[in-house]
C-alpha cells in the first residue's frame, strides 16, 4: 500500500502497516461524519504516526499513485470536509510530494 500524507510525500508500507491503518481510516471517517474534533485528532495523529514509523518513504522523483490519502498532520474536520467538498488534493500532480 501507498499512503500519501498532505504536505510530506508518499510511504509504502507493508500489509500489517497497511491493514492497521485501515482501521485507522474507518476511526477517522467516522469522526468526520460525527463532528467529532478529538476523535478525529487522535484517529489522524495516529495514523501519521503510523505511517511515518512503518512506511518507507517514496523518493520525492518517483511517482505512485497513492492508495490512501492522510490530511496534513495538523488538518481539521472543516479543512478535510472543505478538501472532499472540492474534489483536490493540495500538491497532487507528478512529483509532488
Amino acid at each position: 500500500m501507498i499512503a500519501r500524507i498532505l504536505g510530506e510525500g508518499q510511504f509504502r508500507l507493508d500489509d500489517d502497516a497497511a491493514a492497521r491503518l485501515t482501521a485507522l481510516d474507518a476511526d477517522l471517517d467516522a469522526a468526520v461524519e460525527a463532528g467529532d474534533e478529538p476523535a478525529f485528532t487522535a484517529a489522524l495523529g495516529a495514523s501519521v504516526r503510523l505511517v511515518r514509523e512503518s512506511g518507507a518513504r517514496v523518493p520525492d522523483d518517483t511517482f505512485v499513485t497513492a492508495d490512501l490519502i492522510l490530511p496534513f498532520s495538523d488538518a481539521t474536520i472543516a479543512e478535510v470536509r472543505q478538501l472532499l467538498a472540492d474534489g483536490k488534493i493540495p500538491g497532487d500532480s507528478v512529483g509532488s510530494p
